[in-house]
């Protein structure tokens, strides 16, 4: 396996090239940083309902929607990012996402240990230290790639992450950005400073090291990985790409004709948020649409299961998405059928 050192590189490549890697067959740990700020979106997320958009315009901040679950989240070159791409068949790759983040969020934990920083893990994605989250990390399939992004927050701009999100009022903002501060940590809060990047990387790369086995050095990108890389930002930097999920205001419930409706419910589960925009006629469910900051496995899946649920009566929701999970192997941590269930009820 290749250890991609990157450092600094551009914001764009900062999350294309690890879109690029399973496309090429490419296992591989990346280490690098943005050189500019963005908003990032989870996969299935609606854009216009999680974020500001017109602020970012306003601001000049790009914003991308990842391939990987999750919520809206503030990047900058004060995170520190790791990207591992592995073939689900490598012997080093466990069976289950739990199995999977616990065995590959050893390397960052030891390294914030190694800093003083009492890190552990927190199922199913966190790390965290002292109750405060200093880790966000977030998985996907990608063909026949799992992949896992996550980072070292050195500094976390609260102000900016509160300010891109879309909030209901003022008042709503205040209470994010104090949540936001309470919440979540950084090198720099932890231990007083940050030391210098490059004993950071060094750091993680002898960490990772530890899990992954010896890796080849590799400093730049090389022309057929940059050229994937370009041909997927013809799609993944368009506005179509951005805008793949869109949905309308919160719990409505709109009648067509007798027997008619259009409803749009949320719904809070454990694993996250869940969106939900359903056609009901005559007691049975027409065209079904979920969103939200939930993770779900494999990610292509979800349609199918949209496509599954038409035709249902709502009542009967839970049982057929029940069998709908063991058919398919789905996996959604903290997101279970009852939950998706409930949404739709």
């Amino acid at each position: 396996m290749k250890l991609n050192r990157l450092n600094t590189v551009s914001w764009t490549d900062s999350q294309l090239l690890y879109h690029a890697q399973p496309r090429l067959g490419r296992e591989g740990l990346n280490l690098l940083s943005p050189g500019s700020p963005y908003v990032c979106i989870g996969y299935f997320q609606d854009v216009d309902q999680e974020v500001d958009v017109e602020l970012c315009r306003q601001q000049g901040i790009p914003i991308f929607r990842r391939e990987v679950g999750g919520g809206a989240v503030y990047l900058d070159g004060e995170q520190l990012f790791y990207q591992l791409i592995i073939h689900r068949d490598n012997p080093l790759a466990p069976h289950g996402w739990e199995a999977f983040y616990r065995r590959f969020l050893q390397a960052p934990i030891a390294a914030y240990q190694a800093l003083g920083i009492p890190a552990e893990y927190r199922p199913v994605n966190d790390i965290v230290a002292k109750g405060r989250k200093v880790s966000g990390n977030g998985a996907a399939e990608i063909g026949d790639y799992l992949v896992l992004v996550g980072n070292l927050i050195v500094d976390f701009d609260y102000e900016n992450m509160a300010r891109v999100l879309k909030v209901p009022d003022e008042k709503f903002r205040d209470k994010l950005y104090q949540t936001l501060r309470e919440n979540l940590s950084t090198i720099r809060r932890e231990i007083g400073a940050a030391p210098p990047r490059e004993e950071l990387w060094d750091l993680m790369a002898e960490e990772f090291s530890k899990v992954l086995g010896p890796m080849d050095t590799v400093t730049e990108v090389d022309e057929e990985w940059r050229a994937e890389a370009e041909n997927l930002a013809q799609t993944m930097l368009t506005d179509e790409w951005l805008y793949k999920r869109r949905g309308r205001p919160r719990d409505r419930k709109v009648t067509i004709r007798a027997g008619v409706e259009v409803r749009q419910k949320m719904y809070k589960a454990p694993g996250g948020l869940i969106r939900l925009i359903a056609e009901l006629r005559d007691g049975r469910l027409g065209a079904v649409s979920f969103s939200g900051d939930f993770f779900f496995y494999p990610s292509e899946k979800l349609v199918d299961l949209e496509a599954a649920l038409v035709g249902v009566r709502p009542e009967d929701a839970e049982q057929v998405i029940r069998r709908f999970y063991e058919e398919q192997g789905i996996e959604s941590p903290g997101v279970t059928p009852a939950d998706l269930a409930h949404v739709l009820m």
